[in-house]
């Protein structure tokens, strides 16, 4: 990590303890159960590869695209490979940021208690989310000891069996259908990166794009890390407004050179989490038999959230935006397989180039008039 007198902006280790020791417990369930539901949702994992091959058409038959490992972890698990990945992707940024600190002994002290009080209000949000994620596709994880990755940095794989047993049990739903549709849409997001070889640097480009041209010094983003850690503990007086509120983080320590690259990376994940909820979708009626009940449910759940806390934290950490994402990325993609089929929608993976912009994500049609109606006249 980059540091001044060897202090660092992100005391990591402490934010990977805080979380650890925040987070709530997971469902209770017995430790011969608990192996079954590791066993079956590597079982699912396994089996979503050619569910989704075969329903999306992205790789070749016969491809062999970059193998990238599946690890069933519990909380704990989740926050210290996020945390590794968090560590590797804002370098940079943390870089930049302790170039500005004062220099000297002064510095120096100043550093190592900011890490310290960081790494607290870190963990605690991370804390949060450990209890909500089912699953993931981590694109830029290096690997570990504990935590595998794919070759140069490439992506792992997390289903993180706790919270799906928890969730599946609050919906109420087929629990071995519930494990399988989960399974379906992180396979997606594999699929997606592996067998779209570009699609990794683009993004991991556009998002050092974005932290390159961030202009915030590090106590206003300190500040903007305590709100969000205040919001989780209560801290900040409920109904207190001010003139950032509703406003998310992202947006909080936003520059105005920074608009044009968010709206082409919320196009991007707009993009890839609608195209994987509609391909989970698709591929359920023929393997998940319960995937409409499912899905009713599920986006019950979504919508409303757990609570006015886990709504103003949504919020604050940009997780609204992110469930629109799902839901305008999937009216998109259903849009052009309507007008063009799959083999047509898949024209989107050729380059950067042919990626939706922000407003395409809107209007599809506007998508299928510049790339396919100009290629093809």
């Amino acid at each position: 990590m980059t540091s001044i007198g060897g202090a660092e902006m992100v005391d990591w280790n402490l934010a990977v303890a805080t979380a650890t020791r925040l987070v709530r417990p997971g469902p209770e369930i017995s430790r011969e159960e608990a192996r079954e539901v590791v066993a079956e949702l590597r079982r699912h994992a396994k089996a979503s590869e050619e569910h989704v091959r075969s329903f999306t058409r992205m790789i070749p038959e016969g491809a062999e695209p970059e193998d990238t490992p599946v690890l069933v972890v519990d909380r704990a698990g989740w926050i210290r490979a996020n945390v590794a990945g968090f560590r590797e992707l804002l370098r940079p940024l943390l870089g930049k940021m302790s170039d500005r600190r004062p220099s000297g002994p002064g510095g120096a002290v100043i550093g190592a208690v900011g890490g310290k009080v960081t790494g607290v209000e870190v963990g605690m949000l991370l804390s949060f989310l450990a209890s909500r994620v089912l699953g993931q596709y981590e694109t830029f994880a290096p690997a570990t000891r504990e935590l595998p990755a794919g070759t140069d940095g490439g992506g792992r794989l997390l289903l993180v069996a706790p919270n799906i047993v928890h969730v599946e049990r609050e919906l109420d739903v087929d629990p071995h259908d519930f494990r399988l549709w989960v399974a379906l849409h992180e396979e997606t997001h594999r699929t997606q990166f592996t067998g779209v070889p570009w699609l990794r640097d683009h993004l991991q480009g556009e998002i050092q794009s974005f932290l390159d041209e961030t202009d915030v010094d590090p106590a206003t983003l300190l500040e903007r890390l305590r709100e969000a850690a205040q919001s989780l503990a209560g801290g900040r007086p409920e109904g207190e407004d001010g003139e950032d509120d509703g406003r998310s983080l992202v947006e909080l320590v936003q520059t105005p050179g920074q608009r044009e690259i968010l709206g082409r990376l919320t196009a991007v994940m707009s993009l890839l989490e609608g195209h994987a909820d509609y391909v989970m979708d698709g591929v359920g009626p023929e393997v998940v038999s319960s995937v409409a009940e499912i899905r009713e449910k599920f986006q019950q759940r979504r919508a409303r959230g757990a609570g006015r806390l886990d709504q103003a934290l949504r919020r604050l950490l940009g997780l609204d935006a992110k469930l629109r994402q799902y839901r305008d990325g999937e009216r998109f993609v259903r849009a052009v397989v309507d007008e063009v089929g799959m083999d047509g929608f898949n024209r989107v993976w050729t380059s950067p180039n042919t990626l939706p912009t922000k407003a395409e994500i809107a209007k599809p049609a506007d998508w299928i008039a510049r790339v396919h109606r100009r290629a093809d006249s």
